[in-house]
């Protein structure tokens, strides 16, 4: 038996593992690393910078209302969403299945993914502006949720962590990493690995199908958020 040399079957190795991920990969990037193309916000509070869609707010010039950085290409309603943040100061999040509701102002509302710079809301799911029923808080970091099709809400268990727990998991100041699964009426948040909100939304009236994305910069305090990696699958 002919035994392959060190060198080619290192190559070999390599090749196979670089073709199996990009076949297992199947994800689409929402962002080129080098402008906001595809993008549309405030250009006083977004930039694109080292790699990074960045927002800034500041102490002079306050903005007084949540805006967001709204991505103008279609977006699959069920998908599954990576991306890495870094927040200092403030809060921020990412909306889904989303709807615009001030074009001029860009706010949106609806489904969002939140984060923030505190120990409370990174992870939870929140309705953001009510477009989703007004609903508020979604779920709860560390809640496994449904939603009833009579409106009310059943925390039905938990995602195995507590929310202390979670919470010591994100690097603060730091990069985490975020992954959003949307199929159906179900809505997975995961952070650094870990599942911060479960939750089933069997509210007809309420649920939302369909709609944009978009980045948040949230009222309060100056803030820095930076997003990176941004990447999308469609679930069939």
């Amino acid at each position: 038996m002919k035994l392959l040399s060190t060198a080619v079957l290192a190559t070999a190795l390599a090749f196979t593992t670089v073709s199996l991920s990009a076949a297992e990969h199947g994800f689409e990037s929402l962002f080129n690393g080098k402008d906001l193309k595809g993008w549309d916000g405030n250009p006083k509070l977004w930039s694109a910078r080292d790699g990074t869609i960045t927002g800034v707010t500041s102490q002079e010039d306050p903005i007084k209302v949540n805006t967001f950085l709204i991505y103008t290409n279609t977006v699959p309603d069920d998908f599954e969403l990576r991306f890495k943040y870094r927040i200092v100061a403030g809060n921020s999040g990412i909306q889904y299945r989303s709807k615009v509701t001030d074009p001029k102002q860009w706010r949106v509302g609806g489904y969002q993914a939140d984060f923030e710079a505190g120990k409370t809301y990174s992870g939870i799911l929140y309705d953001e502006m009510g477009v989703a029923g007004g609903r508020g808080i979604m779920a709860e970091r560390g809640q496994k949720v449904t939603w009833g099709a009579d409106g009310k809400k059943q925390v039905t268990g938990t995602t195995g962590k507590t929310s202390a727990e979670l919470q010591e998991a994100i690097k603060h100041e730091d990069w985490n990493s975020y992954v959003v699964t949307a199929k159906g009426y179900h809505f997975v948040h995961q952070i650094n690995g870990n599942t911060t909100v479960d939750v089933t939304d069997e509210d007809e009236k309420k649920r939302l199908t369909t709609g944009v994305m978009a980045l948040q910069i949230h009222v309060g305090p100056p803030m820095t958020v930076q997003f990176k990696d941004i990447e999308i699958k469609k679930l069939k």
